[in-house]
């Protein structure tokens, strides 16, 4: 049976949409999903699951979520081989030197990420901006709290997707790939 990893979008920043990973475990197991661990406390679930379609396990990933915690937050899920494709997809790893400044933007559906492909032309200063058919790929050279070209790309998936920064997104594969 395939692995799977569902990407939360903005759960345990703050105060908002606050989930413990130990009740998410427990919520996916509940899903008839196994195998299942959680990196980080971001909202990083891996897991093994039938074969399905990655946007229906999403959907009711999130349902699940919201009705199980009350948390409503968008889901993406990514099958190992589509993250190993994520992660072979980024040309941005010859000018990255902190992978914490190094970000992907993920979305359920490649076809988000036209509306962004214009970014990776335009000038941002030290930043670095490349569209891959996975994924986006951000350096932020100067950090990520004032990257503007970090800005124009969240506006222009509009809520779509979600990132996770390069060290992260090895640890996921990683996590994903241990058992294969």
């Amino acid at each position: 049976m395939p692995r799977y990893v569902a990407l939360f979008k903005g759960i345990n920043v703050g105060k908002a949409k606050r989930i413990a990973m130990d009740d998410l475990r427990v919520l996916l197991g509940k899903l008839g999903f196994t195998d299942v661990q959680t990196l980080l406390n971001s909202g990083n679930a891996v897991f093994t699951a039938a074969a399905e379609s990655a946007l229906k396990l999403a959907e009711q990933i999130r349902q699940a979520v919201h009705t199980g915690t009350g948390v409503d937050a968008l889901v993406i899920v990514k099958s190992s081989k589509d993250l190993a494709a994520i992660v072979a997809g980024n040309e941005l790893g010859k000018v990255a030197t902190d992978p914490s400044r190094l970000l992907v933007a993920i979305t359920n559906d490649n076809k988000s990420l036209k509306p962004v492909e214009a970014l990776a032309g335009a000038a941002w200063g030290d930043a670095r901006i490349h569209v891959g058919r996975h994924a986006a790929y951000l350096w932020c050279a100067k950090g990520v709290l004032e990257s503007e070209a970090l800005e124009a790309l969240l506006k222009g998936l509009k809520g779509s997707g979600t990132t996770r920064n390069w060290t992260t997104l090895n640890k996921i594969h990683a996590l994903m790939d241990k058992d294969s």
